[in-house]
Parts: structure tokens; C-alpha cells; sequence
């Protein structure tokens, strides 16, 4: 059965396909260059990352990991990157209880091995020496966040949503 005939008829198989992969925003700062590079310390090196997705139209959807890279030498910022990558998808004939747990986990899965090639080639650039990081377990951050949302909701200290941040139904 072709393509056409199993969209008429409503057979339709899950689909989920990526149709671009791109470094949406990047920053370098050094704030204290030159002097930083004559220090002999090395650097400690705090990361904070996040996740996010929206829908652009009815089966497209973009998944976005955002990284904060953060160098300090005693008090001093030897450096400052933040970098987010993005991906297009097209997702379509997947149940909707399945869509959260795809754009939380599976999508960031396909962007972040970008973002970290991205990350330690901006880091290079700065004349330090690279970062790599490390793999990332999305589905513990997904699990981490849902539970962080519930317990927000329950407090009534914030507005209950999904852990992706996509709105399905809008």
C-alpha cells in the first residue's frame, strides 16, 4: 500500500523524523582576558543544562538543549558559554501520552551530541583547553523535572505543564 493510500484509508504508522538539526544561539565571554590566561590554576567548570520544545505546525516540532558553561579560577570567570541546539522533527500518529516523553527525551537524545561538538570547539576558540563533556541521561532529567512540576503543583507554587514545555493542545 502506498503512502497516499495508507493516509486515506487512516492506517498510518507512527512516524518521527528529523528534518534538520541546527546551533540555534552561542555566546563566548571572557570577562577578564587578558590577565586570566596568565593565571596557573585550572579552571572549575559549573554546567547547567535544560530542555525545551514547542510545536511550529501540526506534526513539525522543535526540541531545543540549552548548556551554560561556566569557568571561574578562585573568584575570577575564566570564561562564560552558553550554547543552545536545536532540531526540527516531524512527528505525527504517535498517542498523545507518548509526545511528552519523546520531545523530553528521545528529541534532546538526537540534538545534544551537536551541542557538545559545538560546545568544546567554542571552548578551543576561547584558548583554553577543551571541555568534553559528558553523555547525558535524558530520561533521568525528564523523570527529575516531572517529579520537580508535581511537586510544584501539589504545593500550588507553580503552574503545572509538561516537562518538555510543550503545550500539546494549543
Amino acid at each position: 500500500m502506498s503512502d497516499n493510500q495508507q493516509a486515506q484509508t487512516g492506517n498510518e504508522g507512527a512516524v518521527f523524523s528529523i528534518q534538520r538539526v541546527y546551533l540555534k544561539d552561542a555566546s563566548v565571554e571572557i570577562p577578564n582576558a587578558p590577565h586570566i590566561f596568565l593565571e596557573q590554576k585550572a579552571p572549575s567548570i559549573e554546567i547547567a543544562i535544560d530542555v525545551g520544545a514547542q510545536r511550529l505546525a501540526d506534526v513539525i516540532f522543535e526540541s531545543e538543549v540549552t548548556i551554560t558553561l561556566t569557568a571561574r579560577i578562585d573568584d575570577k570567570v575564566a570564561y562564560l558559554i552558553e550554547a543552545k541546539q536545536a532540531g526540527i522533527f516531524e512527528i505525527s500518529n504517535v498517542p498523545d501520552e507518548q509526545m511528552d516523553p519523546l520531545l523530553g527525551i528521545i528529541c534532546p537524545n538526537a540534538v545534544y551530541p551537536y551541542l557538545r561538538v559545538n560546545i568544546a570547539d567554542l571552548i578551543t576558540r576561547t584558548g583554553f583547553a577543551p571541555v568534553h563533556l559528558a553523555d547525558v541521561n535524558f530520561e533521568n532529567f525528564y523523570q527529575q523535572r516531572l517529579a520537580a512540576l508535581q511537586q510544584q503543583a501539589e504545593q500550588g507554587t507553580g503552574e503545572a505543564r509538561s516537562p518538555s514545555g510543550i503545550v500539546l493542545n494549543a
